[in-house]
């Protein structure tokens, strides 16, 4: 099997790192990280690992993380889009530079360093790891899944449009265990104190959070999908990981009338 390069985003954590460890055995990985203090861990896995840094949130950083791939290397078989955080809150009292933040993480770093990398990705592919949030069907965290069916329809318009035999995937999991949870418990405490009318679903959210990061599925379920999707010459536009997923992506197709009336059923059987 001959030896090919990744670059792989949200790399020091969850489905990332597992996916990182796997690939790096005999390939050549550019592993994106945000906390700085992570480096040094990305680099003891393996020497075939090259750490840089982006912070989404930071546009600038990642022109220069574009700018590090492309002066080490002049072809890219695969791009793994990993990283991602998670905005919480009743739409009516979200702030809106939180949400502007959620689509910088979620999308638009993605999709720029996306096009900075086009021009040696050429028969490549490009792997998103989205969600089952991108069905939509998912309250308090409406921007999480509003970035994720962005990203989705984003990317998917590059794979109908671009003239470089570029392939776009989208892997959607379920609940996986993974950091991501307990990141946005932290990240989003702020506004979860004093929510008034909605307290009692915020504690809820907060629960459901902390549930899923100790028993969903383990990140190895997911870097199964992303490998097969890799190595498949012709693989398909989108997978589902987990019942959940599938489940998700099955209601979606109901009428949104009646998807409304089954949340507002689960909200109330949850929340007493």
């Amino acid at each position: 099997m001959k030896t090919k390069t990744y670059v792989v985003t949200g790399s020091t954590s969850g489905i990332g790192k597992a996916l990182i460890e796997e690939l790096s055995k005999e390939n050549i990985i550019f592993a994106g990280y945000r906390n700085q203090s992570q480096e040094a861990s990305l680099r003891i896995i393996s020497q075939n690992i090259y750490p840089f840094y982006v912070d989404y949130a930071k546009p600038e950083t990642i022109k220069l993380a574009s700018e590090y791939i492309l002066s080490k290397c002049t072809k890219i078989d695969t791009l793994v889009n990993i990283a991602g955080c998670v905005v919480a809150g009743p739409v009516e009292d979200l702030n809106i530079d939180e949400i502007r933040r959620q689509f910088d993480v979620n999308v638009f770093g993605h999709l720029e360093l996306a096009q900075n990398l086009i021009p040696i990705l050429t028969g490549g592919k490009i792997i998103n790891v989205s969600s089952m949030a991108s069905y939509g069907v998912f309250p308090f965290i409406s921007p999480y899944c509003a970035s994720k069916k962005c990203l989705d329809m984003f990317f998917n318009s590059l794979m109908v449009e671009n003239k470089k035999n570029i392939r776009v995937v989208s892997v959607k999991p379920g609940v996986i265990a993974t950091p991501l949870w307990g990141k946005s418990i932290e990240e989003n405490s702020k506004y979860f104190d004093n929510y008034g009318d909605y307290s009692e679903e915020m504690k809820y959210v907060i629960a459901n959070a902390q549930k899923n990061a100790k028993t969903g599925l383990s990140p190895n379920k997911v870097v199964d999908v992303i490998l097969k999707a890799d190595r498949a010459a012709n693989p398909k536009l989108s997978y589902t990981v987990g019942f959940d997923a599938f489940f998700a992506s099955l209601i979606s197709k109901l009428p949104q009338s009646i998807v409304n009336k089954l949340i507002k059923l689960g909200i109330k059987l949850r929340i007493k």
